[in-house]
């Protein structure tokens, strides 16, 4: 969960999960269910064994795939990917939300907008890095860091307590952004008694 990379094709999948994303998630929009999963067949051969391959908003093609999904607060399909058998991640703007994405039974909740960002445009303001840390406290689950994240503040996102961050703009930094990432957990985790 450390390094979630937003992609739209199969060349992008291959070349995040080759430069340290650890979760894939195929993004795309105003397309079929027909061509998602078209699509994401080639996403799951281009990442092999070195990322985990997420599904975005569709749990039919996630279905039809048999990998996880990620639905946002407005997406359907949590008792149908529960029927399935299938892993899911929801989005949380909130200690609220994020308590129920924990009740449903999700994989991990992907807390945001952390920080506005052009990327995605129909969330609530930003939750800041306060909003993110309330959001980490409040389940047991691997919580993602989402909007606005990039090198410069993924670090930060961490020491409010997240597992891992989420990327879409970013995505060109992976390399950098993964060593960052593996820095600032190494400083996170507990200290053996010498």
């Amino acid at each position: 969960m450390i390094l979630h990379a937003l992609v739209a094709d199969a060349a992008g999948a291959g070349w995040a999960a080759r430069n340290g994303a650890t979760v894939v998630q195929l993004r795309l929009k105003d397309v079929t269910t027909a061509e998602r999963v078209r699509v994401g067949r080639e996403v799951i051969a281009a990442a092999g064994d070195l990322a985990l391959v997420v599904m975005n908003d569709d749990v039919a093609a996630a279905i039809a795939l048999g990998c996880t999904v990620h639905l946002g607060q407005g997406d359907e399909g949590v008792a149908a990917a529960r029927q399935a058998g299938i892993d899911f991640g929801r989005s949380a703007a909130s200690v609220e939300e994020a308590r129920e994405a924990e009740r449903e039974g999700a994989l991990y909740v992907g807390a945001g907008a952390v920080w506005e960002t052009p990327s995605k445009t129909d969330t609530g303001p930003a939750i800041g890095l306060d909003g993110l840390g309330d959001v980490c406290r409040a389940v047991r689950l691997p919580v993602v860091a989402i909007g606005g994240v990039d090198s410069t503040n993924a670090a930060a996102c961490i020491a409010a307590g997240a597992a891992g961050v989420a990327v879409i703009r970013a995505v060109g930094e992976l390399p950098g952004l993964r060593a960052v990432l593996d820095t600032a957990l190494a400083a996170r985790a507990p200290k053996g008694t010498g």
